[in-house]
């Protein structure tokens, strides 16, 4: 059995109810094997990023410990997306609208460049929407090689990702 990693996931969609959809997400992270959702990050509202001409995505962070090996909580990742109906068909547009997309952001301290699966995230230093909710879930984790992801941040506008805010449920006294 592998030493349990924490890995850290970006996650975002922008079809149909994103939040609902990326909500339901945390909890499929939480019930993958040998994993235990240790933070997430709230909802983040961002604009479209590559493929521009699209609605608004709801964005977030979650942070797990998981003893599952790269390849495995990638194929993991990529079940939860199928599940909440995401196409990744080679005629689906690269960086179109979806309903969820996950992506390994960091997996411990690994640096790894295999078929279909680079770490720390390839673009991750380029977008301000994964880096956000992520220094909010893990405020003090690494990239390997770069150094704390919140002085990435700090380098990078991101004036227009806004934090969604939702009411409190009502508590019976």
């Amino acid at each position: 059995m592998n030493s349990p990693v924490v890995a850290c996931i970006g996650l975002g969609g922008n079809v149909g109810d994103a939040a609902g959809t990326v909500r339901a997400a945390f909890d499929a992270l939480a019930g993958l094997p040998g994993s235990r959702l240790l933070a997430t990050s709230r909802l983040y509202r961002t604009p479209a990023w590559g493929l521009t001409d699209q609605p608004d995505f709801i964005n977030a962070a979650a942070v797990l410990e998981t003893t599952l090996a790269p390849q495995a909580l990638l194929a993991a990742m990529l079940g939860v997306e199928r599940a909440a109906g995401r196409d990744r068909s080679d005629d689906m547009p690269r960086w179109g609208p979806r309903t969820l997309d996950l992506d390994l952001l960091l997996y411990g301290d690994a640096v790894l460049d295999l078929p279909g699966l680079q770490v720390p995230h390839p673009r991750l230093l380029e977008r301000a929407f994964a880096l956000v909710p992520l220094v909010e879930a893990a405020p003090d984790v690494l990239i390997p090689g770069i150094g704390p992801a919140r002085d990435a941040l700090a380098r990078m506008d991101a004036g227009d990702i806004e934090a969604l805010t939702y009411p409190e449920p009502d508590v019976a006294p």
